[in-house]
């Protein structure tokens, strides 16, 4: 029965985040959301942070499976540099909670929230990383200062889909590829 509750706290948890945000969000509202007296959600969390910061956790796992589905082992590094980012970046703009808290961030700074969303980009960063460690090691590319190109690929990208389209008509997925190539990917390609 347990695990049950905790499921049920969590997925409660979630969709109160997402709702009102990480600040507005009360540990009362949980309980109410998930049918259970306040005192059980204490059994399984100590306070609102580490609820938080569980619900981040797992969203960051389901993020790498996404990305990891879009990998082909017959496509090239660069191309599967940009079908995984790609991946991840319509997760993170089409899941709800991250909407909720690019949102609060931007409109109230919540410290929680801001370092909640810096750790979801070091797991993307770290996630590049791996990425190109292995290709480096199966001699598909040069060696290369692999944080910061794991940075700048993620930074690029970001740019690339989100920031350009304020001023600009929206670039398909096979021009982001294509620069992508030019700017940064052409430097490792051996």
């Amino acid at each position: 029965m347990a695990p049950d509750r905790r499921k049920m706290i969590v997925a409660a948890a979630t969709k109160s985040f997402s709702l009102f945000g990480y600040k507005a969000t009360t540990m009362d509202q949980v309980a109410k959301l998930a049918n259970v007296g306040k005192g059980t959600i204490y059994t399984f969390f100590k306070n609102k942070e580490e609820l938080f910061e569980e619900i981040i956790s797992s969203l960051v796992k389901e993020m790498i499976v996404e990305a990891d589905s879009a990998i082909q082992l017959e496509l090239s590094f660069t191309e599967n540099v940009h079908r995984a980012l790609y991946r991840l970046l319509e997760f993170r703009s089409q899941h709800q909670l991250m909407i909720k808290l690019v949102q609060e961030e931007a409109e109230m700074g919540t410290l929680a929230v801001s370092e909640m969303l810096q750790h979801v980009e070091n797991e993307i960063i770290d996630y590049l990383k791996q990425k190109i460690e292995t290709a480096i090691a199966k001699g598909a590319i040069p060696e290369a200062n692999t944080e910061i190109t794991s940075f700048l690929l993620l930074k690029m990208y970001i740019a690339l889909v989100s920031d350009w389209e304020r001023n600009h008509a929206p670039l398909s997925s096979e021009q982001i590829a294509e620069i992508m190539k030019v700017f940064l990917l052409k430097g490792l390609q051996k």
